[in-house]
This record gives C-alpha cells, structure tokens and sequence, in this order.
C-alpha cells in the first residue's frame, strides 16, 4: 500500500510538470517558428519586390529598346538566308544527342525530338551558331560574337554583355527578349528555345505564352507580370517567369521576359542550409506552398539527404512515382504534395498554428501564414518535429521518473533481496516450466541442493527429455505423413485434408490431360516374373516423373500399365497445351530408349485432350485422388481407340500445336454420338 501511495503520488506530480512544462514550451516553440515564418516571408516579399522593380528599370532603359530592334532586325534578315546542310545536321545532332538525353532524365517522359527540331531558316542560324557548339549553357553566354557575319552576331556582340549582367548579378535563371509576333529573339543561354516562336512553335500553350500575351495588352506603364512555376521543356525543370513589355515611344516592340531564380527563393526558404543557426533545430524547416497543394521550394531532408526523403514520404503516402520525380528532377518544387491543414488554411488568407502531421508522417508543431506575392498564390509554412519540441519536457520526466524510483528502489529493496533469496528455486522450475509450454523441449536445470528442491528439479529434468524424445518421434511420424500425402494428392489439396474438409472437389478451366499406356506389357508379363516386370514399370514411371517435373506437368494417377497426368491442373499455365504435347514425346523417347536397351517389345501410346476437368478426393478409409471430366474421358478414348503405338490428340490440341508439330488424320472416335476426328502425332521432331 505504501508502495502505491508513493508511485500514485509520483505520478500525479509528474503529470502536473509534464503538462506545465508541455504547455509553455510549446508556446515558446511556436512563437519561434511563426517569428521564423515572418522573416522568411518579408525577405521573401523584399526580393520579390526588387526583382519586379529591376525588371521596370531595364524595360524602361534605353538598352533593352535598341536592343530588341537591333535582334528583331537581325532575327527577320535571317530568316532569308539559306540554310546549310552543315548546318542543319549540328542542329539535328544536338536535340538528338544531346538535348534528348538531357530531357528524358529530367522529365523521365520519352521526348520526340522530332517535333522539336527547328525548321525555321532563323532558328537553324541562331542554333548551329549558338547552341549546337557548347554542352554547357554557361559557355554559351559568354559567347559574344560567333563570327558568322551575320547582323544578329553584331548585336549580340553589342547586347549581350549587358544581358548576362543582368542574368549573372542578379541570380535570374535566363532572360528572354520577344518580339510581338512571339519571336524567341534573343536568349542569354543560347537554349533549344532560342529562335523559337512561343505562341506557333513546339513550346506554345505555356505560362510564357500567356504572361506574353497579358504583356502585349497591357497599358499599363510599369506592367509586370508574373506566373507561378510551371513545366517548361527548354529549362528542364520547373520555371516561373516575370514578363514586362518593351515600349518604343508609344508602342511596344517587345518583351522582357526573366526567369524567376528558383535557387533564390531555395536560398531564402532552406536559410542557405544552416537551419540550426536561424533556430530550426535539427527537423525544423520552412517551405513554400502553391494553390495547387505542391511545393515551391525544396524540404530540407530532399537537400539533406535525398535517399531518405524519398523512403520517407513514400511511407508517409507520397506516390513512388512522385517521389522519384523529385529525386530525378533534383528538386521538390512542383512535386511533392503537401495536403495538410496548415496550407489549406493559409491559402484562405488565415495565419496562425497548429498541431498536425505533415508530409513526411510526422507530427509536428506548425505556423503558416500566406505570403504577399502579387500575382502568385503562395503560402509559407514554418514547422518542427514535436520529439524534438518536446525533448527538454522529456527530459524533465524522466528525470522525475528516476527520481521517484530510486526512492521506491530504496524503500523496497531489502524485502525484494529477502524474496528472491526463497523463492529462487522456484523461479528456476517456473521458467524451466514455461520453456517447455513455449515449445523449448529437452530443458535441463541444474541440481544445486539435495533438498526437496533438488529431488523436484532431477524429476523436471527427467519429465524434459522424455517429452523431447516423445517430440521427435512425432515430429519424424508427421514427416512420414505430409511425404505420403504429398506423393498422393497435389500440396492445396494435401492442406484443405488437414484443416477438416470431407468433400474436397474444385472444377479446373484450360487443362491438358495426357493418358498413357504401354503396349505388349501384357505379353511381357508371360515371360517375366512379377519383380522383374515391377522393376521395369517402376523405373519408366520414375523417369516419367522426372520428365514430367522438368515440363511442368502433374501426375495424378498410375497403374501398373497407364499414366494419367495433366499441365495446368493446380499451377495454371498459358502453354500447357504445348508442355503436354512436349511431355508425351519425352515418354515415347523414353520408352523407345528402354526397348533399344532391353530388348523388350514395349511401347507407348498415349491420347491427349484439353478443356475442363475437376478433380478431388475419393473414398474415406481409402482415399485416393482423382481427375474427371470431358477432357479426361476424351484424352482416355483417343489413347485406346488407338491400335499402334504412337501419340494421338484431338482437334482442339493440334489446332494449337500444328504451328510447331505436324499430324497425321488417323480417324475418329464416338463421343455422346459425335464423331471426334483424331490425330497422331508424326515423326517426332528434336
């Protein structure tokens, strides 16, 4: 009583600190994520800001005009100029040899690079001068000048410094100049998309197409539009786009178009891989998420260790097929799914927190809040494990749970030493006892008194080794059993017997029946004694069942003069048919080798038939299994309605053998007053 009045005790102080402790840390907990989640998203907003006020400056400028002239002028001269077939082949090479592989691995979709390969005279110029040559895009947008002589080399020598500044300095994935029949003008990285038309053309349907077309319409001055990531073949990857028009006076020449820098907004989200030092710990994270529930940013456990994301979330719920898309894009932007409550909530316009499990089956402490991003959906999502939440208040009670066992250790541990020093023998019996209930035969215990206990203890070990010799008796009977069984009746069948059935019969479609019998065995038996004739019989059905377990056929039944087996019965097989036709040549082979080495006039012949047949067992003091059926009575009829040796088949076996075996029309027998034809097999083939 003592004792449980001081654990109840224990326990209702433990509970009391536990949840005191819980409570404040996990306020302090979330006021840190949703204070982590705010800085996130401001920095986030701040560069979005930038980016969008960068892209006013260089549309405004005087550089992004002329230049947009300078390429529309060029891009249009290029356009009459003829194509060489150097040239074209480059270009060919390039989607084929390289760019295909490249797309394929991203996409892990087979591309048709056919469809892709420019036809334009422009973009066959732009391409086997600007593309084609480099493997690596960062190459090719050092490239000023090709020194082709071209007018388009001349304001690229002229421009492109200025754009890769812009690309470079300012973290952009590429920058694009459009002219307003959606010309491809101008590219930094020279890609497949260069010369390429956005609104006809392989790449048209796209979230750069529409954002170009709202930029063409626009009449606003410092127009910015904006698309949320999206797949975009030239970029191998998810892209996203900001887009302004490109106005000459009061007309637009064209358009600006900037890939958003997704290692950017990575860069912000995953704090630049230091989560310990912004205070994430070791499970924190915070990550974007679209209106359509996927990510638009990478999970810190895909940047820190790919394999693991990848088991994770597919035991979380995540598709395969999702999770190694992330693993071949080399990122979880557009990918993984997060279908929890927090983004549900802040795509309504709410913020707060909450408890919940998140996309990689934890259960995690969570804030969220939606993010300020003009013309993209985007909420951000702050959490952290609870385990490690949580880990000071865990080790607070177990403290506390040490503490008060050490007391009750010290209270109690004279009484326990006194008890197991008297009921030691006991315990040894007891656990001895339970081994043998858990199935441990033989258990010996040693004798350590000569006491009653010690007379008990010789009396357990003597019970032990009889029950194991008892046990292995039994055990080598059931052994004996479950062979006879076996070499009686198929396994299925052999386990319905021993769970109680009486009436076991099961109906079986597409089986081929085989029945087989030896000629002249009768005549033999008048000169043989009957060993010598059973040694004969025993050692050709030996070699049937070897044969007919290398083909995969079932015998059910043998006399001592016939063979009944059968491909298909309780291992279905699309080619029984085949494998039947196969096993009663190797009989014939077998039986033929037999008369060549005897001297014994014996032969086979055998009837073969296929459709439906059932099968089961017989009798109940002496069982026996057995095959029934159409196909059986038929497969029996052709056999003896045969007078010579051979192998012999109905319609429905050569019709589905005659491709690769020949026959011969040998008559017919009387089936329910039908006349079945039937045919024998002809010189048998290797």
């Amino acid at each position: 009583m003592l004792l449980l009045t001081s654990m109840l005790s224990a326990a209702v102080v433990g509970v009391i600190g536990y949840q005191s402790g819980r409570s404040s840390l996990r306020d302090s907990v979330f006021d840190r994520l949703t204070e982590i989640r705010a800085a996130q998203a401001r920095q986030l907003e701040s560069e979005y800001r930038y980016l969008r006020n960068s892209l006013v400056v260089y549309t405004r400028g005087a550089t992004a005009a002329e230049a947009t002239e300078a390429f529309t002028t060029a891009f249009d001269q290029l356009g009459k100029e003829p194509v060489t077939p150097e040239q074209h082949k480059a270009v060919a090479d390039y989607y084929r040899k390289r760019f295909s592989r490249s797309t394929d691995t991203a996409s892990g979709n087979q591309i048709n690079v056919a469809a892709l390969i420019p036809t334009s005279n422009a973009q066959l110029h732009l391409q086997a001068a600007y593309t084609a040559p480099f493997d690596d895009p960062a190459k090719a947008i050092k490239v000023d000048d090709a020194h082709d002589g071209s007018a388009w080399s001349a304001a690229n020598a002229r421009f492109n410094d200025y754009f890769r500044t812009v690309v470079t300095r300012f973290g952009f994935e590429e920058a694009m100049l459009l002219d307003t029949r959606g010309n491809v003008v101008y590219n930094a990285y020279k890609g497949p998309d260069l010369g390429t038309n956005i609104n006809t053309g392989p790449y048209k349907s796209t979230q750069l197409t529409k954002a170009y077309e709202e930029a063409l319409e626009s009449n606003a001055l410092d127009y910015v539009g904006v698309t949320d990531f999206s797949d975009y073949l030239p970029a191998n990857g998810p892209t996203a786009w900001m887009v302004a028009p490109i106005r000459v006076g009061d007309r637009v020449a064209g358009v600006l178009a900037l890939q958003f820098p997704i290692r950017g907004v990575n860069r912000i989200m995953t704090a630049g891989g230091k989560w310990d030092q912004v205070g994430m710990g070791k499970t924190g994270e915070s990550y974007l998420v679209g209106p359509d529930g996927l990510m638009r940013s990478n999970s810190r456990l895909f940047v820190e260790d790919p394999q693991r994301f990848e088991d994770e979330v597919v035991e979380a719920g995540t598709s395969p097929d999702v999770a190694e898309k992330s693993i071949r894009q080399g990122g979880t932007t557009m990918v993984q799914p997060v279908a929890n409550q927090a983004s549900r909530l802040a795509q309504r316009g709410q913020s707060g927190t909450l408890v919940e499990t998140d996309y990689l089956g934890n259960e995690t402490l969570t804030s969220y809040a939606p993010v300020q991003l003009p013309g993209l959906d985007w909420v951000v999502v702050a959490k952290i494990d609870t385990a490690e939440a949580f880990a000071p208040v865990t080790v607070f009670t177990r403290t506390l749970v040490l503490s008060t066992v050490a007391i009750i250790l010290v209270v109690c541990v004279a009484a326990i030493l006194l008890a197991r020093f008297f009921v030691r023998p006991l315990r040894r019996l007891e656990a001895g006892a339970h081994q043998i209930s858990s199935g441990e035969l033989g258990v010996s215990l040693p004798v350590l008194s000569r006491d009653e206990f010690g007379d008990l203890t010789i009396a357990f070990n003597e019970m032990s080794r009889n029950l194991r010799i008892k046990e292995d008796l039994l055990e080598e009977q059931r052994h004996e059993n479950d062979r006879l069984l076996l070499s009686m009746m198929p396994e299925p069948v052999v386990q319905r017997y021993r769970d109680g059935e009486e009436n076991i019969a099961q109906d079986h479609q597409n089986v081929t029946v085989v029945f087989a019998d030896f000629l002249g065995l009768d005549e033999l038996s008048a000169h043989l004694c009957a060993d010598d004739l059973l040694v004969m019989v025993n050692n050709l059905i030996r070699e049937f069942d070897a044969a007919a377990e290398s083909l995969g056929v079932e015998p059910v039944r043998t006399l001592h003069n016939g063979y009944l087996a059968s491909c298909g019965l309780t291992v279905p097989r699309l080619d029984n048919i085949r494998r039947t036709v196969d096993f009663a040549i190797e009989m014939q082979r077998i039986v033929d080798r037999y008369r060549n080495e005897s001297g014994y006039d014996v032969r086979l012949r055998a009837g073969i038939d296929t459709g439906t047949v059932g099968s089961g067992l017989i009798g109940r003091s002496n069982l026996a299994y057995d095959m029934w059926g159409a196909a059986v009575d038929l497969a029996y009829q052709v056999q003896s309605g045969a007078p010579q040796a051979g192998v012999y088949v109905t319609d429905r076996v050569r019709e589905a053998t005659q491709d690769s075996r020949q026959f011969t029309a040998v008559g017919s027998v009387t089936v329910n007053d039908v006349e079945v034809p039937i045919w024998r097999l002809a010189d048998r083939q290797s």
